[in-house]
Order: structure tokens, then C-alpha cells, then sequence
């Protein structure tokens, strides 16, 4: 993730100041957000972090702001924004490259923060150590909404009330905009990497992408540890997102188109992308998708004022050759199906777009149409032409395919399907398994719950004079209770009910155990698809009959 210098702001509702405190001070699973605690239960602090307070004691911001908030009457309501955080995000290569330090970066941080929030109790926190170990220097400022002292009127300050004691802070387009200025400015007068944060980023990748980047290759190395375990080959190593498949199938088509049609067909026909032009925008539907992306959420490059004008260079320097290239012939089907991607490295110098893992994540593999059988087909000649071309574009990729994987032989295809349907199989097993023990357990939470929250009504019908009217005014809660009694009867005969806190946490370890298993099952199943298409394309191919393939699809089939 690239960070240059960058101003995030969060408005938090939570009026336990001290919780964000713990998140900053101490380690947490940035994947749970839970604290990590050592072996004796407790929190155990951040390695390497710098702390101050402006207007209060860096240790007792929490209790100095409610203090505040109880002096002048605010922050009472659980809709009112209690606290501003803002983030200060630096290149990770102003460390080596500028001499950036993490005491510097404080200092910068509390200069920041005395300029633009005045008055205000602030808790400035310094991590070296970057997000989940980025290696990013970064700063966490948190504020009280409320202003604890009078300042003068600055020129930032768009009322009157908001340079007086007891105002809340107010966050304004053009107030956030005069902080992204100060922060640029800061960085170019201190030598730092610095970009335009008001233009649009070429490449945009938010926070919440950077985070689903992030798991999803840490699920996709603990699956493909399991997988080499098994003795088998990975499919990839590298996990991308939706937006990123977009990204760089643009990238590959783009390279070489010089219009618009060429552009929009090989989006479609190489990676099932649908393009739409609305109001001059580009907008592009993902085939796993429902909904379009458009150009803003992808990045400026993806857009179409960019492209178009890529488009004008690929065809000035297709003009400019001196001997035009000869159109390949039909026959040459391994030439015509699978072009050779015009060189990126040009564009993007750091090496980090790379076609063959595009390719190898999402195989665009189809089943070869048999034409004996298309009634479309025989319907009419331009589409039957249509489909033998696009057989022998199958039937080329599929050859290639086989070649790319080792399989010397029909029989080892199919025992590697017979391995992989036996895996899948196993992984669907293993899943509905935890499936059923956590809706019995969430079961068994929910009668227990229901059981504690009814108890003190039997108890007060008990010990109540007259029962028969005590039954009747409550009889819904009493019903439950009985409910919930039987099932407890039942399930625990010895009357050792456990507790609501043991149950959640084996709960807890459930949903990890069904989100691994969930994916290993996902794994496999698109692995066993693959291979069924490759094997009916080589029986197509080879027209060898398909009556063991056949047989195991039926089996399949029925198992499931």
C-alpha cells in the first residue's frame, strides 16, 4: 500500500475515551480487533510508540475529558460525536531516504496539532512500527469534541463560537481541505514525500480494499501451506481483489488497443468484463459481480480521458512502423488465441504489474460447444463460425494448460480429479460438520439466555401471594422460561449447565474453524470445476468417450 504523507479522520461516538487509548497503546489483532494478551492474561503493550498530551496529561486524557464534557453539560447523548481522530500516515521511504525519526514525526505532530486544534485536549500517540507492520511511520492524534480553553479567533475558523471554551470541534469540507494544505506544506518545507492530496490518486486503493487485500493472502498462504503439505501444487500465491483484477486486466488490454471497440471487445472476450460509458464516465461490471465499479473507485488511470488518450499513442506508434505486421492466419490457432501482452514495463518501472498471475488466478478455461448438438449453431452459419473459432481457441488454451501442469497423460488427469473430487468431497463433509455444531450451539446460547433473563420472574411468582394472577400477568415470560427449562432438562439430564462466557468463546473458535474450513472447501471446489472442464475438453479433443468422467459426475452429483 503506497502512503505518502496522507490525512485520514474518523468522528467517534464512543464515549470510553479510554478504549481508543488501549487500542493505541497496546497490541491488538487487527483482523478481530481484539487485544493480545501474554501468557498471564494480560495486555501486552506496543514495541515501539511516543506519547503526549496537549492541554492535559497524556495518561489521564480520558478522565480530563469527561471532566470537561460534565463542565459544560455536552457529549451526554449517545449521538453526539465525542471524539475526532485524525491519522498522519508518512512514506515508508522517508525513514531511510529523508531521516525521518519517530521523535521528529511527534514533534511534527504536536506543532500540528497546537496550530489547527487550538484549545482542544489532545492525545498525540507516534507508532514506528506502521500498520500491521507496514513499516510506515505514522501518528494518531485523538481530540475531545469539546474546546477546554479560549484562543483567539484564528482565520481557519469559519463561527465565532469556535474559538470559545465549551464549542465543539466542527469538521467542515473546507476546514478539512485548509488541514490536507497545512499537512502538505509541512511535509515539503521538512523534505518529505509529499503528492497532491487533492488530486485523484492514479491507482486507488482504499482502506477497507487494503485490509481485504491483506486477509485474503493471509487465508490464501494458510491454505496453500496445507495444499504443498498434501503434496500438491498451489494454483497461486498471490490473492487479489475484485478491483484488482480489474485493474490489471485494463492494464493488459489497454496496453494494446488504439479504440475504443478493440478496448471494450478484449475486455469481454479474454476476461468477461462488461464496459458501460455513461455521461463520459467508464464503469466496469466484474463477471462475479452484480453490481458495476466505476472508473473513481478504481483510480485515474482506469478512466476514460486517460485512456483515450492511450489508445492515441498505441495507434501513432502502430503507424509509425516501417513494415506493418501480417494478420496471422486462422490455422495458427496457438498464435491467434494467446497473444503475447505488449511489454508494461514502461508504465510502471517497479516491476509490480505482472500478466501471468493475472492468467493463472482466473483461468478463462470454457467448455468446447459441440456443434452436433448447438440448435443455434445449425441455426445459422455466422454463428456456427463463430463457435469453431472459438473451439479451437479451447482447444488450443486447454492443450496449453495441460502442458503448463505436467499432465503427461489422460489417465493422470483424471486421477488427479479422482484426488481432487475426493478432497472436495472431504471439505464439504468437514464443513457441514461445523455448520451443525454451531447452530446446535447457538442453540444451546440462546435457551441458556433465555433461561437466566426469565429466572428472577419465576422466582418473584414463587415467593408471590397470589400465583394464579402473578401467572396471568406474565404468562409470556413464564412460557419461556418453562421452554427453556425442558430444553435444558433435556440436554443436560446431570444439571452441569455450562456458562454463557464458555460457550461464546467455543463459539468464537467455531466461526474461526467454519471461515478456514469455508475457504479450503471454496478452494477445491473451483479446483474440481477446472478440472472437469479441462478433462471434457481434452475427451472433445482426443474424442475419446467420457464414460468414466461421466460416471464420476453422476456420483458426484448424487453425493451431493
Amino acid at each position: 500500500m503506497i502512503i505518502i504523507a496522507i490525512l485520514k479522520h474518523i468522528a467517534n461516538k464512543n464515549a470510553d475515551y479510554g478504549a481508543t487509548m488501549k487500542y493505541l497503546l497496546f497490541e491488538h489483532n487487527e483482523k478481530t480487533m481484539k487485544p493480545i494478551l501474554d501468557e498471564k492474561g494480560r495486555r501486552v503493550l506496543r514495541k515501539e510508540f511516543l506519547v503526549d498530551g496537549v492541554n492535559c496529561e497524556p495518561y489521564s486524557f480520558d478522565k480530563e475529558c469527561e471532566i470537561v464534557n460534565a463542565k459544560y453539560h455536552k457529549n451526554q447523548k449517545y449521538s453526539e460525536i465525542k471524539s475526532h481522530h485524525y491519522i498522519i500516515s508518512f512514506d515508508p521511504k522517508d525513514k531511510d531516504e529523508r531521516g525521518l525519526t519517530g521523535e521528529k514525526a511527534q514533534a511534527l505532530a504536536l506543532e500540528y496539532v497546537k496550530r489547527n486544534f487550538p484549545g482542544h485536549q489532545a492525545f498525540v500517540c507516534t507508532h514506528l512500527d506502521g500498520h500491521s507492520g507496514s513499516g510506515n511511520i505514522h501518528t494518531h492524534v485523538v481530540i475531545n469534541s469539546v474546546r477546554k480553553l479560549d484562543v483567539p479567533k484564528q482565520e481557519f475558523m469559519e463561527r465565532e463560537c469556535d474559538s470559545r471554551a465549551g464549542y465543539k470541534h466542527h469538521v467542515t469540507n473546507d476546514y478539512f481541505n485548509y488541514l490536507l494544505r497545512d499537512l502538505m506544506d509541512t511535509c515539503i518545507r521538512e523534505n518529505l514525500h509529499q503528492i497532491d492530496l487533492f488530486q485523484p490518486a492514479e491507482k486507488k486503493v482504499t482502506d477497507q480494499e487494503y485490509k481485504a487485500r491483506r486477509h485474503g493472502q493471509e487465508n490464501l498462504d494458510r491454505l496453500n501451506e496445507k495444499i504443498i503439505a498434501d503434496g500438491l501444487k498451489p494454483r497461486t500465491t498471490v490473492f487479489q481483489t475484485q478491483k484488482d483484477y480489474l485493474r490489471n486486466a485494463i492494464e493488459d488490454i489497454a496496453s494494446a488497443a488504439q479504440n475504443m471497440a478493440e478496448f471494450q471487445n478484449g475486455l469481454s472476450e479474454k476476461y468477461k468484463i462488461t464496459l458501460t460509458d455513461k455521461r463520459g464516465r467508464f464503469s466496469y461490471l466484474h463477471p462475479e459481480r452484480n453490481k458495476n465499479i466505476s472508473e473513481r473507485a478504481l483510480g485515474t488511470l482506469y478512466g476514460k480521458e486517460h485512456l483515450t488518450q492511450l489508445f492515441e499513442g498505441n495507434k501513432k506508434r502502430e503507424t509509425a512502423k516501417s513494415k506493418p505486421q501480417k494478420e496471422a492466419p486462422v490455422s495458427s490457432v496457438t498464435q491467434s488465441v494467446t497473444p503475447e501482452p505488449p511489454s508494461m514495463s514502461e508504465k510502471y518501472p517497479d516491476g509490480s504489474y505482472d500478466t501471468s498471475d493475472i492468467l493463472f488466478i482466473k483461468s478463462d478455461l470454457h467448455l468446447v460447444i459441440d456443434l452436433q448438438t448447438c440448435v443455434k449453431a445449425q441455426q445459422s452459419r455466422a454463428y456456427a463460425r463463430k463457435v469453431k473459432i472459438s473451439n479451437l481457441q479451447e482447444m488450443a488454451k486447454t492443450i496449453a494448460y495441460v502442458q503448463e501442469h505436467g499432465y503427461d497423460s489422460r489417465e493422470n488427469l483424471l486421477d488427479t480429479y479422482d484426488d481432487i473430487t475426493a478432497r472436495y468431497n472431504d471439505a464439504r463433509k468437514t464443513l457441514r460438520a461445523t455448520e451443525s455444531k454451531l447452530k446446535l450451539l447457538n442453540e444451546e446460547i440462546h435457551y441458556i439466555g433465555q433461561y437466566h433473563a426469565n429466572k428472577g420472574v419465576f422466582a418473584q411468582m414463587m415467593k408471590s401471594r397470589n400465583k394464579k394472577k402473578f401467572q396471568q400477568e406474565h404468562t409470556a415470560e413464564l412460557a419461556l422460561y418453562d421452554s427453556a427449562v425442558k430444553y435444558l432438562k433435556d440436554k443436560y439430564p446431570d444439571k452441569k449447565i455450562p456458562s454463557i462466557k464458555s460457550l461464546k468463546e467455543e463459539k468464537e473458535k467455531l466461526i474461526t474453524q467454519k471461515l478456514a474450513q469455508t475457504d479450503t472447501y471454496n478452494y477445491f471446489k473451483e479446483y474440481q470445476k477446472e478440472l472437469r472442464t479441462v478433462t471434457k475438453n481434452v475427451d472433445s479433443i482426443l474424442g475419446t468417450p467420457v464414460t468414466r468422467q461421466a460416471e464420476k459426475e453422476k456420483a458426484s452429483d448424487i453425493s451431493k
